[in-house]
């Protein structure tokens, strides 16, 4: 009786152990640095909202390979230091797979670094400055490059309002305003545009009346505004207080329904480049809106559009990764096998392009993906027809 007691409790005991086992492995822990608190929040908060949609869709499917992916979001506040503190804190005390995130390039700058010397996935669903996945293998990107953008939406507005001459105003202490402007510089350069004047502000600003006043007195066909939505917005509003008439013509930081939030109607005629369109009838499109709307009872932009698709490019990498519980082969396999990946997801055909070498550096994956021109009218961006 003594031994069959023995017998029962070792077998109970080795079945504790591989149910805790199995626990273990079920929970794939990924880990979320956006700006939830701050000025950029009115981008983190709708990338949240994107990489929880994607997980419950997910999980609710079984997960991948069986395993349950589990989100630990923490706050950057869209600032450096915190956007440092954060990354090391998931990598190194919360030990997640990957680190979705930062939301601003600028935070990338500072973090990313953290990630590759670390060996783990950083991986932007936000960053678009030129250089970011210059800082090494293991970091990629599904937010399609300003370089990439930013000429074709030039090349349109050109194109719809017969332009000549424009100004242009940027930020010029961000790194993705500033990418931005490097980018519209060359690419009205290139293409023959002459620029009437080009004036600058500081991150936080929200007098522009000086700027847009020397701006009116060179009298261009249209403003060109490497921007973020809050400024883009107050720079809209007080160049129509001025009896200033142009269209803008902007990149993707002006994607964001905060612009029509403080616009208004002043913000109409604006162009915009970006890789999503809330008018794309793709059936996963569709599907996303709906769901963003039903969970959320708003509708998404193209910063969730992007954390959703992230949480899918990355779940369709583990289906091909074997997870072994040791953390630091884990980490490599999903580095090695996200390059392969190729998704039809909200913002449309998406696969990722190794980035151009960077001085013998080895470097990480950008997006190869089509850039859509948006116009906004009575509020919102359609597309340009």
């Amino acid at each position: 009786m003594q031994r069959k007691n023995l017998l029962k409790k070792l077998s109970l005991a080795l079945l504790c152990a591989g149910l805790a086992g199995s626990a273990i492995a079920a929970d794939v822990k990924l880990g979320v640095a956006a700006a939830l608190t701050g000025p950029a929040a009115k981008y983190g908060i709708a990338i949240k909202n994107g990489f929880t949609l994607a997980a419950d869709e997910i999980n609710a499917k079984g997960g991948v390979n069986g395993n349950k992916l589990v989100l630990l979001v923490e706050d950057e506040q869209g600032k450096k230091e915190d956007a440092i503190n954060v990354f090391k804190k998931l990598i190194f005390q919360d030990k997640v797979l990957l680190v979705f995130g930062p939301t601003l390039s600028n935070s990338a700058f500072a973090a990313d670094p953290i990630a590759n010397a670390a060996k783990v996935v950083a991986f932007g669903t936000s960053n678009t400055a030129d250089g970011i996945t210059a800082m090494g293998p293991f970091t990629f990107r599904n937010s399609v490059m300003e370089a990439d953008v930013l000429p074709v939406t030039t090349r349109a507005a050109v194109k719809h309002f017969g332009l000549k001459k424009v100004a242009v105003i940027y930020g010029n202490d961000d790194a993705f305003t500033k990418s931005g402007y490097d980018v519209f510089k060359a690419t009205l350069e290139k293409q023959k545009i002459a620029v009437t004047s080009t004036e600058t502000y500081a991150k936080g600003d929200v007098d522009f009346k000086a700027q847009l006043t020397k701006i009116k007195g060179g009298n261009p066909d249209a403003i060109v505004c490497s921007c973020l939505a809050e400024e883009a917005a107050n720079i809209m509003l007080q160049s129509r207080t001025l009896g200033m008439k142009q269209p803008f013509i902007g990149g993707n930081g002006l994607n964001s329904p905060k612009l029509f939030e403080i616009s208004k109607k002043a913000g109409d005629d604006t162009v915009m480049g970006s890789p999503w369109s809330s008018e794309n009838t793709a059936p996963a499109n569709k599907a996303f809106m709906a769901a963003y709307k039903a969970k959320f009872g708003s509708d998404p932009d193209q910063f969730a559009a992007q954390a959703f698709d992230a949480l899918h490019i990355v779940a369709a990498a583990l289906k091909n990764v074997k997870l072994s519980n040791a953390l630091d082969k884990d980490r490599i396999a999903l580095r090695d096998a996200l390059p392969a990946v190729k998704i039809d997801g909200a913002t449309g055909k998406f696969a990722f392009r190794k980035a151009p070498a960077a001085g013998g550096k080895e470097v990480g994956y950008d997006a190869q993906q089509e850039a859509i021109v948006n116009i906004a009218k009575n509020g919102k961006f359609v597309l340009l027809k």
